[in-house]
């Protein structure tokens, strides 16, 4: 789908404003990727999926030290891989990583692959983590496109205070602004995710800091209230999220990840609820329920 102006010229810009301003992070440090390859890359976009980047870097570290390589993941129990998450959240990632980790050793010989459709075969890859191994990982040319990119797309060229539902329009859109050059296509793929996180925040963007606001078109009329149709987000507190939470860390915590069932979260205020929590786990294979017991994956 063709963009709403024709494609502005926004790389060098915006590639030496990253080069200038870039957060000093371990997955874009040169000796990161010497060191784990494109797998560090997998692992990093796995956590950072709807999760801070401060409380990424600890967990990151400490994965990759344990594990370096997918073949060394391979090798861990399911239980290991939740316990080694902590309170990152998301639990299921942490099984759906192992699982990638495990299908790369016996698909592509423990080399995680470059081809993006080779990458959306691994179990919770999609579209966003497919293209950033491939670009990132790899230096490949492809669009990358997150929360972060599409704000900045909403703003400078559709003049939308904040961007609609994820759509293949946006990767279209990408497509159409992202340089030839290859080296320069990845620094700019990160330079607008970099812009939307640091610059072009949902809530209050700092316009006067933008190294495109000369071409803004939500800036240049007047930053408009356009509506924002996204999904919100439960609150956390007393949810089901917040149970879910409770019953993974009691069970990291207790000995051997182990405890009768009727001890785990017994005070919680809400019975129905901590049953609730309990089953989605069983179901969604981050619990195993044997003879009256609660334990984490075998």
């Amino acid at each position: 789908m063709p963009l709403s102006i024709a494609p502005p010229t926004w790389a060098p810009t915006m590639n030496g404003w990253y080069r200038r301003t870039a957060r000093d992070l371990p997955w874009r440090r040169p000796e990161f990727h010497e060191q784990y390859g494109a797998w560090g890359t997998l692992v990093s976009e796995f956590m950072l999926q709807q999760t801070p980047v401060a409380r990424v870097i600890p967990h990151l570290e400490a994965w990759l030290e344990r594990w370096p390589t997918p073949a060394a993941m391979s090798r861990a129990t399911p239980a290991e891989v939740v316990h080694q998450w902590a309170n990152l959240g998301y639990p299921r990632r942490a099984l759906w990583l192992h699982r990638a980790g495990t299908e790369v050793v016996e698909r592509h010989d423990g080399v995680v692959p470059r081809e993006v459709d080779a990458l959306l075969a691994l179990s919770g890859i999609g579209d966003y983590t497919a293209r950033a191994v491939a670009v990132f990982g790899y230096g490949d040319r492809h669009p990358v496109v997150d929360t972060n990119t599409r704000r900045v797309i909403a703003r400078a060229i559709d003049g939308r205070s904040q961007p609609g539902s994820p759509s293949r329009r946006d990767l279209a859109q990408m497509s159409q602004l992202l340089p030839e050059d290859e080296t320069e296509s990845a620094v700019f793929n990160a330079a607008m995710m970099e812009l939307g996180a640091t610059v072009c925040t949902a809530r209050s963007p700092r316009c006067e800091a933008c190294p495109i606001a000369a071409e803004c078109a939500w800036l240049a009329a007047g930053r408009p209230d356009t509506g924002d149709a996204r999904r919100r987000q439960a609150k956390y507190e007393g949810s089901d999220r917040q149970a879910r939470g409770g019953v993974l860390r009691a069970l990291r915590n207790a000995e051997g990840h182990r405890m009768p069932t009727a001890d785990v979260l017994a005070e919680w205020p809400d019975p129905a609820q901590r049953d609730r929590a309990i089953d989605s786990l069983i179901v969604d294979g981050l619990v195993e329920a044997v003879d009256g017991t609660l334990r984490l994956p075998a």
